[in-house]
Protein backbone atom coordinates (compact mmCIF):
# COMPACT_ATOMS: atom_id res chain seq x y z
CA UNK A 1 0.00 0.00 0.00
CA UNK A 2 1.06 3.45 -0.66
CA UNK A 3 -0.01 6.63 0.31
CA UNK A 4 -0.05 9.40 -2.93
CA UNK A 5 -1.42 13.07 -1.65
CA UNK A 6 -3.31 11.78 1.65
CA UNK A 7 -5.04 8.49 -0.63
CA UNK A 8 -3.69 5.46 -0.24
CA UNK A 9 -3.77 2.73 -2.90
CA UNK A 10 -2.95 -0.62 -3.51
CA UNK A 11 0.67 -1.01 -4.88
CA UNK A 12 -0.51 -2.18 -7.73
CA UNK A 13 -2.51 0.55 -8.65
CA UNK A 14 -1.83 3.16 -11.66
CA UNK A 15 -2.45 6.26 -10.24
CA UNK A 16 0.46 8.07 -11.88
CA UNK A 17 0.48 8.88 -15.72
CA UNK A 18 2.44 9.79 -18.36
CA UNK A 19 2.54 13.72 -17.82
CA UNK A 20 4.04 13.03 -14.22
CA UNK A 21 6.86 15.52 -14.17
CA UNK A 22 9.60 13.05 -12.41
CA UNK A 23 9.02 10.72 -15.20
CA UNK A 24 9.31 13.74 -18.04
CA UNK A 25 11.83 15.98 -16.57
CA UNK A 26 13.44 14.10 -13.20
CA UNK A 27 11.03 17.11 -11.55
CA UNK A 28 11.16 15.41 -7.99
CA UNK A 29 13.02 14.73 -4.74
CA UNK A 30 13.03 12.00 -2.48
CA UNK A 31 13.74 11.16 1.11
CA UNK A 32 14.61 7.36 2.23
CA UNK A 33 14.84 7.20 5.96
CA UNK A 34 14.58 4.27 8.54
CA UNK A 35 11.05 3.84 10.84
CA UNK A 36 11.61 2.05 13.72
CA UNK A 37 8.78 0.55 15.07
CA UNK A 38 6.57 3.55 13.82
CA UNK A 39 9.08 6.13 15.01
CA UNK A 40 11.57 8.29 12.00
CA UNK A 41 14.74 7.88 12.88
CA UNK A 42 16.79 11.52 12.03
CA UNK A 43 12.90 12.49 10.97
CA UNK A 44 13.70 15.98 11.95
CA UNK A 45 17.29 16.14 9.76
CA UNK A 46 15.31 14.75 6.97
CA UNK A 47 12.87 17.08 6.86
CA UNK A 48 14.81 20.05 6.71
CA UNK A 49 16.90 18.81 3.84
CA UNK A 50 13.44 18.20 1.98
CA UNK A 51 12.45 21.87 2.88
CA UNK A 52 15.98 23.15 1.94
CA UNK A 53 15.41 21.22 -1.12
CA UNK A 54 12.05 22.10 -2.00
CA UNK A 55 13.09 25.57 -1.56
CA UNK A 56 16.38 25.36 -4.01
CA UNK A 57 13.82 23.91 -6.53
CA UNK A 58 11.87 26.55 -6.48
CA UNK A 59 8.67 24.17 -5.84
CA UNK A 60 5.78 25.72 -3.67
CA UNK A 61 6.03 24.06 -0.28
CA UNK A 62 2.20 23.07 0.81
CA UNK A 63 1.19 24.95 4.12
CA UNK A 64 0.13 21.71 5.64
CA UNK A 65 3.32 20.31 4.85
CA UNK A 66 4.43 20.61 8.55
CA UNK A 67 6.78 17.88 10.26
CA UNK A 68 3.73 16.62 11.81
CA UNK A 69 1.30 16.08 9.26
CA UNK A 70 4.50 14.03 6.87
CA UNK A 71 4.61 12.33 9.79
CA UNK A 72 0.88 11.04 10.63
CA UNK A 73 0.59 10.34 6.52
CA UNK A 74 4.24 7.97 7.16
CA UNK A 75 2.18 6.40 9.78
CA UNK A 76 -0.69 5.59 7.89
CA UNK A 77 1.08 3.74 5.06
CA UNK A 78 2.92 1.96 8.05
CA UNK A 79 -0.36 1.18 9.48
CA UNK A 80 -1.82 -0.08 5.68
CA UNK A 81 1.33 -2.64 5.60
CA UNK A 82 1.12 -3.94 8.99
CA UNK A 83 4.55 -2.40 9.57
CA UNK A 84 3.61 0.05 12.01
CA UNK A 85 5.58 -2.01 15.07
CA UNK A 86 7.93 -3.17 12.85
CA UNK A 87 11.57 -2.05 10.81
CA UNK A 88 10.89 -0.36 7.77
CA UNK A 89 12.04 1.73 4.88
CA UNK A 90 10.47 5.08 4.18
CA UNK A 91 10.52 6.48 0.80
CA UNK A 92 8.56 10.26 0.38
CA UNK A 93 8.82 11.44 -2.91
CA UNK A 94 8.22 14.86 -4.05
CA UNK A 95 7.15 16.16 -7.38
CA UNK A 96 5.67 18.98 -9.02
CA UNK A 97 2.10 18.63 -10.45
CA UNK A 98 1.42 17.91 -14.42
CA UNK A 99 1.94 20.35 -16.67
CA UNK A 100 4.50 22.43 -19.31
CA UNK A 101 7.44 21.56 -20.26
CA UNK A 102 11.08 22.39 -19.05
CA UNK A 103 8.90 25.41 -17.83
CA UNK A 104 6.23 24.31 -15.11
CA UNK A 105 2.51 25.27 -15.62
CA UNK A 106 2.56 25.02 -11.32
CA UNK A 107 5.03 24.70 -8.67
CA UNK A 108 2.62 22.78 -6.54
CA UNK A 109 3.24 19.49 -5.74
CA UNK A 110 2.43 15.66 -5.11
CA UNK A 111 3.94 13.45 -3.30
CA UNK A 112 4.28 9.85 -2.72
CA UNK A 113 5.13 7.92 0.96
CA UNK A 114 6.12 4.08 0.17
CA UNK A 115 6.94 1.70 2.91
CA UNK A 116 8.79 -1.80 3.19
CA UNK A 117 9.88 -4.25 5.46
CA UNK A 118 13.68 -3.86 7.06
CA UNK A 119 15.13 -7.35 9.00
CA UNK A 120 17.51 -5.19 11.71
CA UNK A 121 16.21 -3.06 14.18
CA UNK A 122 19.20 -0.80 13.91
CA UNK A 123 22.24 -1.05 11.71
CA UNK A 124 24.54 -3.55 12.07
CA UNK A 125 28.20 -4.36 10.20
CA UNK A 126 28.02 -6.32 7.48
CA UNK A 127 30.92 -9.30 7.70
CA UNK A 128 30.59 -10.42 3.94
CA UNK A 129 33.39 -9.24 1.15
CA UNK A 130 32.87 -5.78 0.17
CA UNK A 131 34.69 -5.15 -3.26
CA UNK A 132 34.52 -1.82 -4.63
CA UNK A 133 36.01 0.12 -7.89
CA UNK A 134 36.29 3.29 -9.91
CA UNK A 135 33.29 4.02 -11.98
CA UNK A 136 34.98 6.48 -14.62
CA UNK A 137 32.64 6.41 -17.93
CA UNK A 138 30.44 9.30 -16.28
CA UNK A 139 31.13 12.04 -13.71
CA UNK A 140 29.50 13.79 -10.45
CA UNK A 141 29.12 17.81 -11.30
CA UNK A 142 31.07 19.55 -8.84
CA UNK A 143 28.15 21.92 -8.21
CA UNK A 144 25.25 22.52 -5.35
CA UNK A 145 23.16 20.91 -7.51
CA UNK A 146 24.85 17.36 -6.94
CA UNK A 147 24.05 17.90 -3.27
CA UNK A 148 20.54 17.75 -3.61
CA UNK A 149 18.81 14.13 -3.25
CA UNK A 150 16.82 14.40 -6.52
CA UNK A 151 15.43 11.89 -9.07
CA UNK A 152 18.16 12.54 -11.79
CA UNK A 153 20.19 9.18 -10.91
CA UNK A 154 21.06 8.03 -14.21
CA UNK A 155 24.88 7.88 -13.55
CA UNK A 156 23.93 5.62 -10.06
CA UNK A 157 21.94 3.47 -12.47
CA UNK A 158 24.47 2.99 -15.20
CA UNK A 159 27.02 2.60 -12.02
CA UNK A 160 25.28 -0.38 -10.71
CA UNK A 161 24.69 -2.29 -13.61
CA UNK A 162 28.39 -2.38 -14.48
CA UNK A 163 29.05 -3.27 -10.57
CA UNK A 164 26.60 -6.68 -11.47
CA UNK A 165 28.29 -6.91 -14.53
CA UNK A 166 31.32 -7.05 -12.71
CA UNK A 167 31.23 -8.68 -9.72
CA UNK A 168 31.65 -5.64 -7.53
CA UNK A 169 29.78 -4.82 -4.52
CA UNK A 170 29.80 -0.72 -5.43
CA UNK A 171 31.78 1.84 -6.66
CA UNK A 172 33.22 5.16 -6.00
CA UNK A 173 31.97 8.21 -8.56
CA UNK A 174 34.75 10.86 -9.24
CA UNK A 175 34.01 14.48 -10.22
CA UNK A 176 35.44 16.28 -13.30
CA UNK A 177 38.60 17.16 -11.62
CA UNK A 178 39.32 13.51 -10.95
CA UNK A 179 38.49 14.06 -7.30
CA UNK A 180 36.95 10.89 -5.37
CA UNK A 181 32.72 12.09 -4.73
CA UNK A 182 31.11 9.43 -3.14
CA UNK A 183 29.98 5.43 -3.74
CA UNK A 184 26.98 5.11 -6.00
CA UNK A 185 24.60 4.81 -2.81
CA UNK A 186 26.56 6.44 -0.16
CA UNK A 187 28.66 9.38 1.29
CA UNK A 188 32.56 7.91 1.27
CA UNK A 189 34.71 8.00 4.46
CA UNK A 190 38.90 7.33 4.49
CA UNK A 191 40.44 6.34 8.08
CA UNK A 192 43.75 7.03 8.32
CA UNK A 193 45.00 5.59 12.16
CA UNK A 194 42.62 7.80 14.13
CA UNK A 195 42.03 10.40 11.71
CA UNK A 196 38.93 10.77 9.44
CA UNK A 197 37.85 12.11 5.68
CA UNK A 198 35.12 12.87 3.69
CA UNK A 199 34.86 15.13 0.68
CA UNK A 200 33.28 18.29 1.02
CA UNK A 201 30.06 19.39 -0.26
CA UNK A 202 31.85 21.60 -2.81
CA UNK A 203 33.17 18.59 -4.42
CA UNK A 204 29.93 17.34 -5.13
CA UNK A 205 28.87 14.53 -2.89
CA UNK A 206 25.34 14.01 -1.76
CA UNK A 207 24.07 15.90 2.22
CA UNK A 208 24.03 12.83 3.00
CA UNK A 209 22.34 12.94 6.74
CA UNK A 210 24.32 9.97 8.42
CA UNK A 211 27.09 11.76 6.87
CA UNK A 212 26.30 14.51 8.99
CA UNK A 213 25.67 12.78 11.87
CA UNK A 214 29.07 11.38 11.75
CA UNK A 215 30.24 14.73 11.49
CA UNK A 216 29.03 15.86 14.20
CA UNK A 217 29.55 13.02 16.12
CA UNK A 218 33.06 12.42 15.84
CA UNK A 219 34.27 16.59 15.96
CA UNK A 220 33.05 15.53 19.90
CA UNK A 221 34.93 12.68 20.54
CA UNK A 222 38.61 12.22 21.98
CA UNK A 223 40.78 10.50 19.80
CA UNK A 224 39.39 11.18 16.66
CA UNK A 225 40.16 13.67 14.16
CA UNK A 226 37.55 15.08 10.95
CA UNK A 227 38.45 16.60 8.15
CA UNK A 228 35.97 17.36 4.92
CA UNK A 229 38.32 17.27 2.15
CA UNK A 230 38.70 16.24 -1.21
CA UNK A 231 40.28 12.29 -1.84
CA UNK A 232 42.41 11.04 -4.68
CA UNK A 233 42.04 7.79 -6.40
CA UNK A 234 45.78 7.24 -5.46
CA UNK A 235 44.96 8.01 -1.59
CA UNK A 236 42.50 4.98 -1.58
CA UNK A 237 44.88 2.47 -1.65
CA UNK A 238 47.04 3.98 1.46
CA UNK A 239 44.26 4.13 3.83
CA UNK A 240 43.91 1.82 6.88
CA UNK A 241 39.91 1.65 6.34
CA UNK A 242 37.20 3.00 3.88
CA UNK A 243 33.60 2.93 4.64
CA UNK A 244 30.38 4.26 3.16
CA UNK A 245 26.89 5.69 4.88
CA UNK A 246 23.67 5.86 4.08
CA UNK A 247 20.37 6.67 6.06
CA UNK A 248 19.18 2.39 5.55
CA UNK A 249 22.86 0.72 5.82
CA UNK A 250 24.10 3.17 8.50
CA UNK A 251 28.40 2.26 7.85
CA UNK A 252 29.12 -0.43 5.72
CA UNK A 253 32.80 -1.26 5.55
CA UNK A 254 34.43 -2.02 2.48
CA UNK A 255 37.04 -4.69 2.85
CA UNK A 256 39.22 -4.43 -0.40
CA UNK A 257 39.49 -2.10 -3.57
CA UNK A 258 41.93 -3.50 -6.07
CA UNK A 259 44.86 -4.78 -4.07
CA UNK A 260 44.17 -3.26 -0.92
CA UNK A 261 42.46 -4.58 1.89
CA UNK A 262 40.88 -3.17 4.29
CA UNK A 263 40.67 -3.16 8.47
CA UNK A 264 37.12 -2.55 10.06
CA UNK A 265 37.66 -1.67 13.59
CA UNK A 266 36.80 2.42 13.80
CA UNK A 267 33.84 1.69 11.23
CA UNK A 268 32.75 -0.74 14.07
CA UNK A 269 33.09 1.86 17.05
CA UNK A 270 31.47 4.60 15.13
CA UNK A 271 28.44 2.13 14.66
CA UNK A 272 27.96 1.85 18.09
CA UNK A 273 27.51 4.98 18.62
CA UNK A 274 25.93 5.89 15.72
CA UNK A 275 23.04 3.24 17.04
CA UNK A 276 22.78 4.98 20.30
CA UNK A 277 22.39 8.21 18.75
CA UNK A 278 19.33 6.91 16.66
CA UNK A 279 17.62 5.53 19.25
CA UNK A 280 17.48 9.15 20.33
CA UNK A 281 17.19 10.71 17.43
Amino acid sequence: MVNCDGIIYDKETAFLDHNNRGLRYGDALFETMRSLGGRLVFWEDHYLRLMSSMRILRMEIPMDFTMEFLETQVRRVLEANVLEDETARIRLSVYRQPGGRYLPDSREVSWIIEAESLEAPFYIAGETPYEIELFKDFYVNDDFLSTLKTNNKILQVVGSIFCSENGYANCLLLNQRKTVVEALNANLFLVEGNNLRTPPLTDGCLNGIIRKKLIGMVNKLEGYTLEERSISPFELQKADELFITNSILGIRSITRYRKAEYKSEVAKDLLGKLNALARLG
